[in-house]
């Protein structure tokens, strides 16, 4: 997992980080927009198969919303699309905006994102400046905390659902106020499981390139990853069953319906569902 920098894509830490590992196949979980900063947890190798499990994963930032001006990407690496004003909010009635996008929402997309169009990003329409035409999806705010005001920036907090953008709410709320408003500044705290305490800098990292075995301490075990699945160390013929697609007999873990399937402490050989008792078929199988 890694504390990505601002200015450099999501892509741009995987390539860096390819070099770094010598690891080819590297998929990022929920990508950060160049200006944002912060946890970027990333899967190596045969844990790319994965990546389906974090989809649904909540994620939590702190940042800055800029009010006085709209921004055609939402954030302050946009262009202009209001003219500059200086807006007379106060602490009490940004809070009390605030409230208005916490639970259950409609949000717009922004045009520069990565949401499909006709199996285009919308992102690339927008910059051959065609039309972006994206429908509103419902996501979930679970938290939104206006923490403090100064001059025309608000510090927040935030915790949203997979597929929430935190820069369609910073815009909607300048729409609120009739001043515009854009994100100025984000940092993800957490995804999921991962959190900040645990991220590491690719400066960090830099120095182990081609140390396999110290490159590997510095990530999250694999029986720590996707907690939720309880882990069993099967025993050579149900690892063998699995290893071909057949069923096998596991520890059984009520009321768990998926389970970690392992090869001594580290080697992570599937990922199994349950069928009856403790009979178990896999659907991911990592070799």
């Amino acid at each position: 997992m890694i504390d990505k920098p601002g200015g450099m894509t999501s892509h741009d830490v995987v390539s860096k980080l390819r070099r770094i590992t010598g690891e080819k196949s590297i998929g990022h979980l929920g990508t950060l927009d160049p200006m944002a900063t912060g946890v970027l947890p990333l899967l190596l190798g045969k844990f790319t198969r994965l990546a389906q499990y974090f989809s649904s994963a909540e994620k939590s930032y702190t940042g800055t919303i800029r009010f006085g001006f709209s921004t055609d990407t939402y954030d302050a690496e946009g262009q202009p699309t209001s003219s500059s004003v200086e807006p007379k909010l106060t602490l009490a009635e940004v809070r009390g905006a605030s409230a208005s996008f916490q639970g259950e929402i409609q949000q717009l997309p922004p045009p520069y994102s990565a949401k499909k169009i006709d199996g285009q990003p919308a992102y690339k329409l927008a910059r051959a400046g065609k039309p972006v035409e994206l429908k509103a999806a419902t996501i979930h705010v679970a938290h939104f905390e206006i923490l403090t005001l100064n001059g025309a920036e608000a510090q927040f907090a935030m915790t949203v659902s997979a597929g929430g953008y935190v820069r369609s709410i910073a815009h909607e709320m300048g729409q609120r106020f009739g001043c515009g408003a854009h994100l100025s500044s984000l940092r993800r705290t957490q995804a999921g499981v991962f959190t900040l305490a645990e991220a590491l800098t690719l400066e960090e990292l830099q120095p182990l390139a081609g140390d396999e075995a110290a490159l590997a301490r510095k990530c999250l075990h694999p029986r720590n990853i996707l907690p939720e699945m309880p882990a069993v160390t099967a025993d050579e013929t149900a690892l063998g069953r699995l290893r071909n697609g057949g069923q096998a007999n596991l520890a059984e873990f009520s009321p768990a319906m998926l389970v970690k399937v392992f090869e001594g402490q580290r080697n992570l050989v599937a990922i199994a569902q349950r069928l009856a008792g403790t009979l178990f078929q896999p659907v991911i199988v990592l070799g």
